[in-house]
């Protein structure tokens, strides 16, 4: 759920953001807890180890040997609210003076050593990466907004410490008190007990984070969330209900194979940018403006998505 993290923690920071700042603060707030609700994993980067032993085979055989190595380090050393509470603080230090940017290094420093006795050279370059990535992008959003270090780091904190929450649902629970030898939860968060109703829950989940987060981009901008999704969603996004053909095609999906059915229902969102259908009076007389804008391709392809899951899902049921 590495994109509903960063959507949840966008939307949310934003929309609380905004009874206090402007428009544009409140935005930039939104965006960098978003950012750094993405940043933890990092961890991803080992799994390219795996897919370059795999080879370049079939499409999914390489994908489930980078999924099989990422397991080895994923949801552990970066994933984790005690160190979010050190990073979180040791990344805007980065952003001060030389003497906050020493300790800012002592902190970071210290947290890769951690992982090293703990978890082995493994855990520690891993951290590493974590360690650098957060840095720069600290660095970057310093840079380019006008937050003060106190905003700075309410919104990387936040996006640090909720990333783990979204990973209860898929894979291995995440280490939530990593060094600490605690276990919030001994196994995943199951929605409903049939593995494919499972799989299309937490996708779905997915699919309403993405549109809360849309929401709130409307209402921060605009104001008239439902005017400016009527506006952006051209009425070609229909065409994805037809994804439903797929549940007698592809086997059906669980958490443990699912590559087939998010990478195709995921394609379905293309027709957001496909060839125009009605250039200039797009299925008058309703005026939708023409899917030409990066908002358009966005609102429309993810209706198409939206809809082809739901379709899917009645397929699946009732076939």
């Amino acid at each position: 759920m590495m994109v509903g993290h960063a959507l949840l923690a966008f939307g949310l920071a934003a929309l609380v953001a905004q009874r206090f700042w402007s428009t544009e603060r409140a935005l930039a707030f939104g965006v960098i807890a978003g950012v750094f609700a993405t940043v933890p994993d990092v961890d991803m980067t080992y799994a390219v180890i795996g897919l370059a032993q795999a080879g370049f085979g079939g499409v999914w055989e390489m994908t489930a040997a980078f999924w099989g190595s990422s397991h080895l380090v994923h949801r552990a050393v970066t994933h984790s609210l005690v160190v979010a509470a050190i990073a979180g603080p040791a990344f805007v230090l980065a952003t001060r003076n030389w003497w906050q940017k020493s300790l800012s290094a002592g902190l970071l420093s210290a947290l890769v050593w951690v992982a090293f006795v703990t978890s082995g050279l493994l855990g520690a370059g891993v951290m590493l990466v974590f360690v650098v990535v957060g840095t720069v992008a600290a660095l970057v959003a310093d840079s380019r907004t006008d937050l003060g270090p106190g905003a700075l780091l309410l919104a990387v904190v936040f996006g640090l410490a909720s990333h783990p929450f979204g990973d209860v649902f898929t894979g291995a629970p995440p280490q939530f008190f990593y060094p600490l030898d605690v276990t919030l939860l001994h196994s995943r968060i199951t929605l409903l007990p049939d593995p494919t109703l499972n799989l299309l829950a937490i996708f779905g989940l997915e699919l309403v984070l993405a549109w809360f987060a849309v929401s709130v981009y409307f209402h921060l901008r605009v104001g008239d969330v439902r005017k400016q999704l009527r506006e952006h969603v051209h009425p070609r996004a229909a065409l994805g209900a037809g994804y439903a053909l797929a549940a007698l095609v592809i086997p059906a999906p669980t958490l443990s194979v699912s590559y087939q059915f998010v990478f195709s229902v995921l394609a379905v969102g293309a027709v957001g940018v496909g060839p125009q259908l009605h250039p200039e009076r797009p299925f008058p007389p309703v005026r939708f403006r023409p899917v030409r804008t990066p908002a358009a391709w966005l609102c429309t392809g993810m209706a198409a998505v939206t809809l082809g899951v739901i379709a899917y899902a009645g397929m699946y049921l009732f076939a």
